[in-house]
């Protein structure tokens, strides 16, 4: 989720705690540091500062592991609690734990995603049934604020808020069921190789991106309709000797890592020079594919003179970052 989201149930858990008599919720040191657990799981955003290929292969990664779920983050923050503020360290670790395992927990319905069981299984936990950012959630988030300051029990209304999103989650992933049935029909089902339904902003708005033997397909799905937009065919892997050159790139492999149905394109920029442009076929926005990875590449030495991987909107500044 985004921190705007995060932010606001860390409020929430805030509003839950007066239920404990060990601790005094409505205090700066007690909100400081469970909205602090809420949010700190998203450290690893700072990343972006190295570069653009370190943040997307690590983002959500150790930060939202096992261990820093419930030993490192609980405890760090607990004690920082008792230095500071001279809050009870068992139970600020136990609210702060609840703190950081929600983050981690609801992070792993949207199409990113965690590596929630590290060190165990480091594969990705993506559902892909929430957005990133989900107005519906934010919202409830909000009234359950509102609802508090106007002096209605925060303790209940966290559980009826709670239950609400939990009902939310149920139809959404009945939702996209009944959309991953419907795409499945387009197509002989022998024919369809992988497929994506991806949350949008909108509810009933969702992406749709499937490969069968022969062809890539994006469209979106408007309720029930399905629109193709893009059909590619599928080409070979890219020759050998330029494979070569870009596998142990940085941004590439970065790429590679996050991406999980992309093509590529070759083009020449001249005689020595190629241009090679991965696209990720999952995030189509008004007629352009915005995450991807590009490298160009001298043929002549064999290198890579610039390359880039991540979120560009426009083609001029695509080629601004690799200039």
């Amino acid at each position: 989720m985004d921190t705007v989201t995060h932010g606001l149930m860390g409020g929430t858990l805030v509003g839950l705690a007066t239920v404990d008599p060990q601790v005094d919720a409505v205090t700066v040191g007690f909100a400081a540091t469970i909205v602090g657990a809420s949010l700190i799981p998203d450290i690893d955003t700072v990343l972006k500062f190295k570069d653009n290929a370190t943040y997307i292969k690590n983002h959500r990664g150790i930060t939202h592991s096992l261990p820093f779920t419930f030993v490192i983050w609980p405890l760090l923050l607990a004690t920082l609690s008792n230095v500071l503020f001279g809050l009870d360290f068992f139970h600020m670790y136990l609210w702060s734990l609840l703190a950081v395992f929600l983050h981690v927990f609801v992070d792993i319905f949207n199409m990113y995603g965690t590596q929630a069981l590290r060190f165990f299984d480091n594969r990705w936990i993506q559902l892909g049934l929430i957005n990133t950012i989900d107005i519906p959630i934010m919202t409830l988030l909000i009234l359950h604020l509102v609802l508090w300051g106007f002096g209605f029990n925060p303790v209940t209304w966290f559980f009826i808020i709670y239950g609400t999103i939990a009902i939310y989650y149920v139809v959404r992933a009945l939702y996209k069921q009944i959309l991953i049935k419907k795409v499945s029909r387009l197509l002989p089902n022998d024919e369809i190789l992988r497929l994506f339904v991806m949350p949008t902003l909108k509810f009933f708005e969702w992406r749709i991106a499937l490969v069968t033997k022969d062809k890539f397909i994006v469209g979106r799905a408007f309720k029930t309709q399905v629109v193709i937009y893009d059909e590619f065919d599928k080409i070979g892997p890219l020759e050998k000797d330029l494979y070569q050159i870009v596998k142990d790139n940085k941004d590439f492999r970065a790429f590679s890592y996050f991406s999980s149905i992309y093509r590529y394109e070759i083009t020449e920029i001249d005689e020595s020079r190629i241009e090679v442009r991965y696209i990720d076929l999952r995030y189509l926005k008004n007629g352009h594919y915005p995450f991807v990875c590009i490298l160009i590449l001298n043929r002549d030495n064999q290198t890579i003179e610039s390359s880039f991987t991540g979120w560009v909107f426009t083609e001029e500044k695509l080629q601004q970052k690799v200039a």
